[in-house]
């Protein structure tokens, strides 16, 4: 198409939100009275190809695709706030999580051929029962700002988790707080929620690669999600991770190169105390993660997938029409 796409969408993830805007088609986020939650509107830092949209407006104004980012999109908000005709744009539906129900028999709750079913690891796609529903893998992509880099002097390993507390077990609250109270492991942890987890602060996002730049390696506790964006930008920035052998995490980091991964949490408080006491150990392991992340989770090919999702949705929908 010779114009860009107009695609409705809710930002249910800020920061993919901020990734998905790079890519060069006109976003439109409906927001209501409150503005809250996925109608709170846009970012002021995000680029002028995102809009707003109220909620009344949304039924009279044109899109050519509409993207669904969560489960109440898909159950309750496409039918109280678009159309008839609306409703039967091209779909695509963006699954940011594995299965919660059961790992590998939950059927995911889109169940329709003409749908596009979004995954953005590959450990998701795998996961997930997607029935009749066509799947796509588009992978994170991430930026740093111009300049940051790894220094890696404090002698401490920092985690970045959201309301670790309350996100229990599978975000790895037990396994956090077991690694620095009862090993003695010097940690810190940043994100929303942390003074109930006993954290320093919460960094925005713009900032958090510089705030990380200077700890020696990077923990992540988490037991079962999808790739963390926390955990790519840390690889872009050029911190050794040390994390669990789980998900996608295996794919993401290779042992001795790019940092440790385990299933065994005592291995891994021996790997973190070795690139404390080692500052050239986490050197060489941090830029082993940093060329990881560069291709692994490059920026333009992300924003290429995207639009090339688009676009092919779009495009075979108008075929259709025609036909």
């Amino acid at each position: 198409m010779s114009r860009r796409l107009r695609v409705l969408t809710w930002p249910v993830h800020g920061s993919y939100m901020t990734y998905l805007s790079r890519v060069p088609v006109d976003w439109y986020l409906p927001v209501n009275a409150r503005r809250q939650g996925m109608y709170g509107g846009r970012w002021s830092e995000w680029p002028d190809n995102v809009h707003e949209v109220p909620v009344d407006d949304v039924k009279r104004t044109r899109f050519d695709a509409v993207l669904f980012q969560h489960r109440d999109n898909w159950v309750d908000d496409q039918w109280s706030l678009l159309s008839a005709q609306q409703r039967r744009l091209p779909r695509v539906y963006l699954e940011h999580d594995p299965p919660r129900e059961h790992p590998t028999d939950t059927r995911h709750l889109v169940d329709d051929p003409d749908v596009l079913l979004v995954h953005v690891t590959h450990f998701n796609e795998l996961m997930w029962d997607s029935g009749a529903t066509p799947t796509r893998v588009i992978e994170h992509g991430v930026t740093i700002p111009e300049g940051t880099r790894y220094s890696g002097e404090l002698q401490r390993g920092i985690t970045v988790v959201n309301n670790i507390t309350t996100r229990g077990r599978r975000l790895g609250a037990d396994i956090f707080a077991d690694v620095r109270d009862n090993h003695e492991v010097p940690l810190d942890l940043i994100g929303m929620g942390w003074r109930q987890a006993g954290g320093i602060g919460e960094v925005q996002l713009t900032d958090l690669p510089e705030f990380i730049s200077h700890y020696r390696f990077f923990f992540n506790p988490i037991r079962y999600t999808s790739l963390g964006l926390a955990v790519c930008e840390a690889m872009r920035t050029g911190l050794p991770i040390v994390g669990l052998a789980t998900t996608e995490m295996v794919r993401a980091i290779e042992n001795g190169v790019s940092g440790f991964v385990d299933t065994d949490v005592e291995t891994l408080v021996e790997r973190m105390r070795e690139l404390i006491a080692d500052e050239k150990l986490a050197r060489k392991l941090g830029e082993g993660a940093r060329r990881r992340a560069e291709e692994m989770f490059s920026i333009d090919r992300f924003a290429k997938d995207w639009l090339d999702a688009l676009t092919e949705v779009v495009g075979s929908r108008t075929l259709e029409r025609v036909a």
